[in-house]
């Protein structure tokens, strides 16, 4: 894996949520480990937000063997009331082509 650039930001475009919702629909096998690494928040950050995620139905975890296996449900809505009317899978289709 490459490292991330770890220094503190003042802010960023992405809020962490949407950051580890990002890894999961890259790599729906990716551990949370990984996810921590990639994103550059603590494992525990990252059980807390899939907790998150799973609590609003955005993901639904699976066990294949050891690991978690996360399935998305892009079709439900972005929680923002500035984005009402749009979904996740738009949100992840904007970003997978950038």
């Amino acid at each position: 894996m490459e490292a991330v650039d770890r220094k503190p930001k003042s802010w960023t475009f992405l809020t962490n949520h949407s950051q580890v919702l990002l890894c999961i629909a890259r790599n729906p096998r990716m551990t949370t480990r990984e996810i921590s690494f990639e994103v550059g928040i603590t494992e525990r950050a990252v059980q807390g937000i899939v907790r998150d995620l799973e609590e609003g139905g955005y993901i639904r975890i699976s066990k294949d063997g050891r690991r978690n296996l996360y399935e998305l449900d892009d079709d439900k809505p972005m929680r923002h009331p500035a984005q009402e009317g749009h979904t996740v899978h738009e949100l992840l289709e904007v970003l997978a082509h950038a």
